[in-house]
C-alpha cells in the first residue's frame, strides 16, 4: 500500500510496489512533478461562520464567558465579587464557586459543549488539557448535566510526565490545577465537538509552582506593589492597582500540507535541517507587505473568525519579510490574558493551517539562509486610572513620572541583562539571533534621539528642553495631507526598543510562550521601582525636600546604568567592541546564558520578589538545559537517518548514472577523453565522501553523547557537549548535502527544495 494526497488528506491505495522518497506521497516518475501537481488542490474548509455576513461586534467574544456574559447570567453580588478579582486583586470567595460553575456549565452547554478541561501552561512551553465530561449518569439508566464549584476550581492531572526538573520524583504523581478567574474560560471548537477551557495555574503536590502562569502572575503582583508604592512617593495617592500591558507580535511561516508531509525534518523537528539557498530568497524585498495570495488570505480570515469568537484582540495582517513568512499583531491587553491568548492563537493557526491544506511553521528559522520568526513582545504600565506610565507627553523633560518609571527600566536591563536574555533561551532561538532579522544577544536599551538627549542632559547636570507641539515631514506635494512625525525613529536591531509609550522586547522567539520573558521583565522592574523608591524615602527621611530627591535619585540611576543604552546598529563589529568595553554580557547562545538563572544575584531577584523560591527557579533552569538536550539529540538523529537513508541513496544514484554514462560515452566514441563529464563525476565523489565521513563523525558524536566516559557529570556539560560537538557535526553533514543538492539530479533529489517550498500557494 501506498499513500496518496488528495484534497481530503492522505488515503490509501493499492500499489504492488513500495515506492521510496516522495513516492510515498502519491509520486511517480518525476518526484517534484508529482508532488507540484498536488500543491494548492486542498480546499479550504468553512469555519461555520461566515463573518462577512455576521457583525463583529456580535462575533468577538461569543465563545468566552466574558464580563458581558457573566453580568447577564450571574447575581449582582457574585458578579461584583469577580469584578473585585479582577480590577482590586482581591481574593474570590469561594462560595460564590458553585453559582459562577452552574451558570458557566449553562452557557457553555446551550452552546454545544460536551466537556470541560482545566487548560494550563506546564514547562514544556505548550498547553495542557484532560477533558471531562459534563455528563453524570444518575444510576437509573439517566443522566444528568453536572458542573460543581469543586470542579471549577481545582483539578487533579497526573504530574508525574510533566517536566519538573527535579522539584519532584517521577513517582511523586499527584498535581493540582486551579482555576484562574483573571483569565476568562472559553469554548474551543472541534471537527466533532466544542470544549469549554478553564485557564488555570498547575502546582505540585508540595505547592511549588510547575507551570509558566504561576510565576507570571506572582511578577505581576510584585510589580503592581512597587508600582503603586512609587507612585504614592510620588504623590498619585489615587492609585490603587498596577497592570502590565503587552502586545505579542506573532511571525510565522506557511507551507504547503504535501511539502510538509514530505519533509520528516519538518514533522519531526519543526525546521529544516537540510536545504540549500533558494536561487530567489528574500533579496528583492518583494514579499513585505506585499499583495496576499488568496489561499493565505483565506486561511488568514478563517482564524481571525475562529480568534474573535475566542476573544483574542487580532488587529493587524500582513506579508513579512521572507518568503512564505507573516505576521499578526494583537491590541494590547492585561500580560497574564496576553500571554493566554498567544497561546490561543498559535493553536488556532495550527489546527486553521491545516483546513486549508496548509501547515503554519512557528520555529524561530524553520529555513536557513532567509528571516526566521520572532515574537515582538510590546511592554508597557498602565495604573487603574487608565494612565500608561511610559507616555512621554509632549514634554519628557518635564514629567517626573514619566522619568521616574523609565530610570526603572533602564536600570532593571543594565542589572538584569543577561538574566533578560536568558529569558529567550533556546535551541531554537538560537539560529535566529544576530541574524537580519533579530537583535543580537546582546542586551541594550534604544530610546531614540528626543530622549536620549533628556537622559544625557540629566546626568550631566544640563538638563535638555524638548519643546513642545507635532513636528511635520515635509513631502514636497502640495496636496498631500502633512504626515505627522514621531519623537523617534525605530531601531530594528535592537532588543529592547522603546517605541513611544511602550519598549519593544524584541528577542522573544516565535515558537516561545511569552509568559516566561514577561515574568522575568516585570521581575527585574519590580527590583528596580523598589530600589528607586527605597533610595528617595532615604533621602527625605534625611530631610531633602521631595522633588529634590527624586532629581537627585534619577540623576544617580541613569548616570550608573547609562551603558546600556545604544541608538545605533546593534548588528555592527564597532558595537561589540564597545558592548565588550562597556561590560555588557554577550551570551551567544543557550548553553553559555542558562547558569544566569541559578546565580546568587538571580536566586535572590525572584525571592525578594516573591515570584520564585530557589527549588522553583533550579527547576526551570533543569527543565530548559534539559529541552535543549533533547532537542539537539533530536536534531542529530534525525540528521544522521534522512543523510543516511535518503540523501546519500540518491547521490549514490546518481553518481552510478553519471558513470555509467561515462563508461558508454567512451564505448561510443573509442575510449576518448571526456573532461567534462569525468570532472562532474570527480567532484561528486568528492562531495558524497564529504558526506559520507560527515555522518561517521555525527554518528560517533551521538554515541558519545550517551556514554557516561565523556564525561558529562550534569545537565550543563551534557548540554555544553551537545553544543560543541553534536551541533558541530550536524552542520558539517547538512552543508555537505547542501552542496549536493546543487548538483544531484533534480529528479533524483529526495527532500522538497526551499525555491518550491516557499512559494507555491
Amino acid at each position: 500500500m501506498t499513500k496518496t494526497l488528495s484534497a481530503e488528506g492522505l488515503t490509501s491505495t493499492a500499489s504492488t510496489t513500495h515506492t521510496k522518497s516522495f513516492k510515498h506521497y502519491g509520486r511517480s516518475s518525476s518526484p517534484r512533478g508529482g508532488l507540484t501537481q498536488r500543491v494548492g488542490q486542498h480546499k479550504p474548509l468553512a469555519s461555520g461562520v461566515d463573518y462577512t455576513q455576521t457583525p463583529l461586534t456580535e462575533l468577538f467574544g461569543s465563545n468566552v464567558f466574558n464580563r458581558a456574559t457573566m453580568r447577564t447570567l450571574l447575581p449582582k453580588a457574585v458578579y461584583k465579587s469577580i469584578i473585585a478579582c479582577l480590577e482590586s486583586g482581591e481574593r474570590l470567595d469561594p462560595s460564590v464557586a458553585d453559582i459562577v460553575a452552574n451558570a458557566m456549565k449553562d452557557w457553555a452547554v446551550a452552546k454545544g459543549a460536551t466537556h470541560f478541561c482545566h487548560w494550563f501552561l506546564p514547562m514544556t512551553g505548550l498547553t495542557a488539557e484532560k477533558h471531562d465530561s459534563f455528563v453524570a449518569p444518575t444510576g437509573d439508566d439517566l443522566a444528568l448535566v453536572e458542573f460543581s464549584g469543586k470542579f471549577l476550581m481545582q483539578g487533579e492531572p497526573d504530574a508525574s510526565s510533566f517536566p519538573s526538573g527535579g522539584i519532584r520524583s517521577t513517582f511523586e504523581a499527584r498535581g493540582y490545577t486551579g482555576w484562574d478567574p483573571t483569565s476568562p474560560a472559553f469554548i474551543m471548537e472541534g471537527a466533532n465537538g466544542k470544549t469549554l477551557c478553564i485557564p488555570s495555574v498547575f502546582c505540585s503536590y508540595s505547592g511549588q509552582a510547575l507551570d509558566k502562569k504561576t510565576p507570571l502572575l506572582r511578577s505581576l503582583e510584585a510589580i503592581n506593589k512597587q508600582a503603586v508604592r512609587l507612585l504614592h512617593i510620588l504623590g498619585t495617592k489615587t492609585v490603587k492597582r498596577v497592570i502590565c500591558t503587552v502586545g505579542p507580535e506573532q511571525e510565522y511561516f506557511l507551507i504547503d500540507e504535501a511539502f510538509y508531509l514530505a519533509r520528516p525534518d519538518l514533522i519531526n523537528a519543526g525546521r529544516a535541517l537540510f536545504g540549500a539557498r533558494p536561487p530567489k530568497g528574500q533579496e528583492m524585498e518583494d514579499h513585505y507587505w506585499g499583495s496576499i495570495r488568496e489561499r493565505v488570505l483565506a486561511f488568514m480570515m478563517d482564524a481571525e473568525c475562529e480568534l474573535y469568537k475566542l476573544g483574542v484582540p487580532v488587529k493587524t495582517r500582513h506579508n513579512e519579510v521572507a518568503p512564505g513568512q507573516f505576521e499578526v499583531a494583537p491590541i494590547f491587553e492585561n500580560s497574564n490574558m496576553a500571554s493566554d491568548h498567544n497561546m490561543v492563537l498559535m493553536e488556532v493557526f495550527r489546527k486553521t493551517a491545516q483546513k486549508h491544506g496548509l501547515r503554519c511553521l512557528l520555529h524561530e528559522k524553520p529555513f536557513s539562509g532567509i528571516n526566521g520568526s520572532g515574537k515582538h513582545n510590546n511592554w508597557s504600565m498602565a495604573d487603574d486610572q487608565g494612565n500608561n506610565l511610559l507616555e512621554p507627553g509632549s514634554t519628557p523633560h518635564e514629567n517626573e513620572q514619566f522619568l521616574v518609571v523609565l530610570t526603572a527600566v533602564i536600570r532593571a536591563v543594565n542589572k538584569y541583562g543577561a538574566l533578560l536574555r536568558t529569558s529567550i533561551a533556546s535551541a531554537n532561538n538560537d539560529h535566529r539571533l544576530g541574524a537580519n532579522e533579530a537583535p543580537p544577544a546582546i542586551m541594550s536599551v534604544y530610546l531614540g534621539d528626543k530622549l536620549t538627549q533628556v537622559v544625557k542632559g540629566i546626568v550631566s547636570g544640563k538638563p535638555v528642553e524638548t519643546a513642545p507641539g507635532k513636528r511635520f515631514i515635509e513631502i514636497g506635494v502640495s496636496m498631500l495631507p502633512e504626515i505627522t512625525k514621531d519623537e523617534s525613529d525605530r531601531n530594528r536591531t535592537s532588543p529592547f526598543a522603546f517605541t513611544g509609550n511602550k519598549f519593544e522586547f524584541r528577542a522573544v522567539g516565535s515558537s516561545q510562550s511569552i509568559a516566561w520573558p514577561n515574568t522575568v521583565l516585570n521581575a527585574i522592574v519590580a527590583d528596580s521601582l523598589q530600589h528607586i523608591a527605597d533610595l528617595i524615602e532615604a533621602e527625605v527621611k534625611k530631610g531633602t525636600q521631595l522633588k529634590k530627591a527624586v532629581q537627585d535619585v534619577v540623576k544617580k540611576t541613569l548616570t550608573e546604568n547609562e551603558r546600556v543604552l545604544f541608538n545605533g546598529d546593534n548588528y555592527s563589529e564597532d558595537w561589540h567592541k564597545e558592548a565588550e568595553k562597556r561590560g555588557l554580557p554577550n551570551l551567544r547562545n543557550t548553553v553559555e546564558a542558562l547558569p544566569t538563572l541559578v546565580t546568587p544575584e538571580t536566586k535572590a531577584l525572584f525571592a525578594k520578589q516573591g515570584i520564585l523560591k530557589e527549588d522553583e527557579l533550579e527547576s526551570r533552569y533543569n527543565v530548559m538545559l534539559e529541552a535543549y538536550c533533547k532537542t539537539v539529540n533530536i536534531e542529530s538523529l534525525l540528521t544522521a537517518e534522512i543523510a543516511s537513508t535518503m540523501i546519500l541513496p540518491a547521490a549514490i544514484e546518481y553518481q552510478q548514472q553519471i558513470a555509467s554514462a561515462i563508461v558508454s560515452t567512451k564505448s561510443a566514441i573509442g575510449g576518448a577523453q571526456i573532461t567534462a563529464e569525468e570532472g562532474m563525476l570527480r567532484d561528486l565523489c568528492n562531495k558524497i565522501g564529504n558526506l559520507h565521513s560527515g555522518i561517521d563523525v555525527l554518528n560517533s558524536y551521538i554515541k558519545g553523547s550517551k556514554d557516561d566516559d565523556e564525561g558529562h557529570s550534569d545537565a550543563y556539560t551534557h548540554a555544553r557537549y551537545y553544543q560543541e560537538r553534536v551541533l558541530v557535526a550536524m552542520n558539517e553533514v547538512r552543508s555537505a548535502a547542501d552542496d549536493l543538492e546543487t548538483i544531484v539530479d533534480d529528479g533524483l533529489w529526495p527532500l522538497p527544495k526551499f525555491r518550491e517550498m516557499l512559494y507555491i500557494y
